[in-house]
């Protein structure tokens, strides 16, 4: 990652990835080449091309030990053919941008630094962190094409996420400026809650049309009434004719990204059926985002009587999958679940969960059966 990826975070800060708290530098105080060839991002490079391991990288060791994958792992299958220099100072290849937290979604599982919608929930809980719904993460837009526009026109993959970048004016404006520069060679990766294909004046369709490689990482942790109640804001039925409306694009590559947390855990073999169902996705179009924080939402936290119910029913759902002939890739990633639900007995947070859960309920007046007994 240090060789090949860019990361724009919170306020602008370059961080080795989105999960690992290791900043590079600011994009907004400082160029490109001042934060890729700078000392924060050197000693990281030097450190990893020892074989050593960084404390701050511990979520994706801990993911990995507990059976699931990391973002590490997973950059090593999208970038298969990069070979790295130690000392490279090659441009990055890879970018992941946020511009915002602009979002028009109150996730259970997220807060006010990733969504502006979350603000008000946020403050009434205390949980906001500045007196402003939306946190400007570029501060201009021109000046970032400015600084990174050489890198950019080069890039292998931009991947979007946010907050929503489909509700975000720089996405758009960024894809046109690329169209514009004859530039659209380049993967596009999406995080997206799919809850919209035009903005303002822009057709996300129509700019599409103009990349070779489009993929689109749906958020969506449940059908009906239980990803509705787990996404705040979401209509089922809009992500439905969403979904109809790409078809006309094949070269958009459309996958459920559920985030698994206490939340759906349970729901997971139904979901997908459904999806399989609605002839959403084909069968191996799924990816997994297991949620490691906040802790009182990670799956670990169910109790044990809990865990094995429901292990005794994705067993069953494992010989639907056998009937059915679903790719044995596939069986892994559910199974990837259970082994990471069972890795460590983090039931002491069970308490805060119902707790957390029920403060929101009733700011939000609304409750769902989650059905764990």
């Amino acid at each position: 990652m240090p060789w090949i990826h860019f990361h724009v975070g919170n306020n602008g800060t370059a961080k080795a990835c989105c999960v690992a708290n290791i900043p590079f530098g600011n994009i907004n105080e400082q160029s490109l080449e001042e934060i890729w060839n700078g000392e924060p991002i050197q000693k990281l490079r030097e450190k990893f091309a020892k074989g050593q391991k960084d404390k701050r990288c511990a979520q994706c060791y801990k993911l990995e030990a507990a059976g699931g994958k990391s973002i590490r792992q997973e950059t090593f299958e999208n970038f298969p053919l990069v070979k790295i220099e130690e000392n490279s100072s090659r441009l990055p290849i890879y970018f992941d941008i946020r511009f915002s937290n602009i979002c028009n979604f109150r996730c259970r599982t997220c807060w006010h630094g990733a969504s502006s919608k979350w603000f008000s929930d946020a403050k009434k809980l205390g949980t906001n962190i500045g007196e402003k719904a939306i946190i400007q993460n570029i501060h201009d837009f021109n000046l970032f094409l400015e600084k990174c526009g050489k890198a950019l026109l080069q890039a292998e993959e931009i991947y979007f996420a946010g907050g929503e970048p489909l509700a975000m004016e720089e996405h758009y404006l960024l894809l046109e400026w690329l169209v514009e520069n004859k530039s659209t060679q380049m993967r596009l990766r999406y995080n997206t809650n799919f809850s919209m294909l035009k903005f303002k004046n822009f057709d996300v369709l129509e700019l599409w049309k103009q990349f070779s490689e489009v993929e689109i990482l749906a958020s969506l942790d449940g059908a009906g009434e239980l990803g509705e109640y787990i996404r705040k804001e979401m209509s089922w039925n809009k992500v439905l004719e969403n979904r109809e409306m790409i078809r006309v694009l094949p070269h958009v590559k459309f996958k459920i990204a559920p985030t698994i947390s206490v939340f759906n855990i349970r729901h997971l073999p139904g979901f997908y059926k459904e999806c399989l169902e609605q002839k959403m996705i084909a069968p191996e179009d799924i990816y997994f985002n297991i949620l490691e924080r906040p802790s009182h939402y990670n799956i670990k936290i169910l109790p044990l009587q809990i865990k094995k119910k429901i292990k005794n029913e994705f067993e069953d759902f494992f010989d639907w999958m056998e009937k059915e002939q679903i790719p044995i890739s596939v069986k892994g990633m559910f199974q990837e679940c259970l082994d990471y639900m069972f890795a460590q007995d983090l039931s002491k947070y069970w308490e805060k969960f119902q707790t957390e859960t029920s403060l929101l309920d009733e700011l939000r007046e609304e409750r769902f059966d989650l059905k764990f007994e």
